[in-house]
């Protein structure tokens, strides 16, 4: 366990930000789940409304540094395809 002062406020922040980030991987995963359940059930309307959402969910985990922006370009593009093979 930390001694210091500082060290202790390091691990208090840490702990925060593991919470904050475990937060937005579970909303981010969850996101992308409604968008493939919905291309299986194959609902176009839905697929949609869900991959603008996932894609806002995403964009966000990525600037605030959750996920690496690249990671969440691939699968924004890669959803978005397959919502696109639906119509």
């Amino acid at each position: 366990m930390a001694n210091t002062k500082q060290a202790l406020k390091r691990h208090r922040q840490s702990l925060k930000r593991r919470a904050r980030n475990r937060a937005m991987k579970s909303r981010v995963k969850k996101a992308i789940k409604k968008v493939r359940l919905a291309i299986e059930a194959k609902d176009r309307e839905l697929a949609q409304t869900a991959l603008r959402d996932a894609t806002s969910i995403l964009d966000k985990a990525a600037s605030k540094g959750v996920i690496h922006w690249k990671n969440a370009a691939r699968r924004i593009s890669r959803l978005s395809s397959q919502v696109n093979k639906l119509n």
